[in-house]
């Protein structure tokens, strides 16, 4: 069955959109997304800006309300990563349904799905960039690039890997050999009806 889309441009898309951006920031409607690599692209955006909202964290002259601000921000940032993990796992799991793919309640589930494979590439797109952009540094010792060429060598070869078991669960789940549930993440830390920090200020006000 076909997804309708091929893992190599997806990979692709994930490394040239990294470059792209750290030249201009992604602008994308997080509720415009009709097709698959759209919803790729606006995942993979969230990652980039978590990545760098991370660098300013650990700023050690940053103030305590840079930090709090900071903080506020990957809470969002990591809410709507785990939106979009699961909006692209409903996305096949509707390609799925359409086709009509039969499997029973005794078909295998993978553990890791479609989406979440996908987030860990796009993590690791971040970091062959990041890497690379240490090689590339004048100032740094030799000793420096070299360890960070072993480095990323490792991301390659696990960028590679994964994409192996992205292609293996996608054509185990077209032929129903697995099935796919979607699980919502159930996070609790920005629900005000589930965080006691925040239903009791609720409360008493």
């Amino acid at each position: 069955m076909n997804f309708m889309f091929e893992t190599t441009e997806l990979l692709e898309q994930q490394l040239k959109e990294v470059e792209q951006w750290h030249s201009q920031e992604p602008e994308l409607d997080y509720a415009d997304a009709d097709d698959f690599q759209s919803l790729v692209s606006m995942q993979h955006s969230v990652n980039f800006q978590l990545w760098h909202q991370e660098d300013l964290a650990r700023d050690p002259d940053a103030s305590d309300s840079m930090i709090a601000a900071v903080k506020r921000a990957i809470d969002v940032l990591n809410q709507r990563r785990n939106d979009m993990i699961e909006q692209m796992d409903q996305f096949l799991l509707d390609v799925l349904n359409s086709k009509n793919v039969k499997n029973s309640e005794d078909t295998e589930i993978n553990s890791e799905t479609p989406g979440s494979i996908i987030d860990r590439l796009s993590i690791n797109a971040l970091k062959i960039y990041h890497m690379d952009e240490e090689i590339q540094r004048k100032e740094v010792k030799d000793e420096h690039r070299q360890r960070c060429s072993g480095k990323l060598s490792v991301l390659q070869e696990q960028r590679n890997d994964l994409k192996e078991c992205l292609e293996q669960l996608l054509a185990d789940l077209s032929s129903g050999k697995k099935r796919l549930k979607v699980y919502q993440q159930m996070k609790m830390y920005n629900d005000e009806s589930l965080n006691p920090v925040l239903y009791s200020k609720a409360k008493s006000t």
